[in-house]
């Protein structure tokens, strides 16, 4: 008997599971007084905001975060991201989803990551000009990268391993990065 991965593992359900269930594992820690100032003693927030604007071009994006410093050296996170995007006359968008990072220092300045994200798209096109048929699909992203770091801020690049031109939110596979944690 074969049981088939990819059947189980697109259901929306499913994918909502996993994503609910890693974005609540790193605040599991916190079980008892004693566990819970060391616990928050640890924990990083960070996130990002963006605006573009512009010819008939809206887009934001809103993406809050949280770490777990293991040690100087190891950080594990989780993290939600939505975006709206919008062109007149041609298309509306809407980006939901969530991501699980890791995070290396080997020395204090250099920092290799790992990012795993799961998104869903939303794209509504204007039938009145765009012949183009609407998109709604989950979209997933596995980045690796590296940068530099001072203080709270990483500035680098990552790599999304399984970049789909056609699927993938993102114009290339290569994408510059600047990272906060506080």
């Amino acid at each position: 008997m074969t049981i088939s991965y990819s059947k189980h593992f697109n259901n929306n359900k499913t994918k909502l599971s996993i994503l609910i269930l890693c974005f609540f594992t790193l605040f599991s820690f916190a079980q008892d007084a004693k566990t819970k100032s060391t616990f928050w003693n640890n924990v990083e927030f960070g996130g990002g905001l963006g605006l573009n604007f512009g010819n008939g071009f809206f887009s934001t994006a809103v993406s809050p975060n949280a770490l777990y410093r293991f040690s100087p050296y190891i950080a594990t996170g989780v993290g939600l991201n939505f975006s709206y995007s919008s062109q007149k006359d041609f298309f509306k968008s809407t980006v939901l989803g969530g991501s699980v990072i890791g995070l290396f220092n080997p020395y204090e300045q250099v920092q290799l990551s790992t990012e795993f994200e799961q998104l869903h798209v939303s794209r509504n096109f204007d039938e009145r000009y765009v012949s183009n048929s609407d998109d709604d699909y989950w979209y997933p992203a596995l980045f690796l990268g590296v940068g530099y770091s001072s203080n709270n801020v990483t500035f680098g690049i990552r790599y999304d391993v399984l970049y789909d031109k056609d699927k993938s939110i993102y114009s290339e596979a290569w994408m510059p990065f600047v990272r906060f944690y506080f």
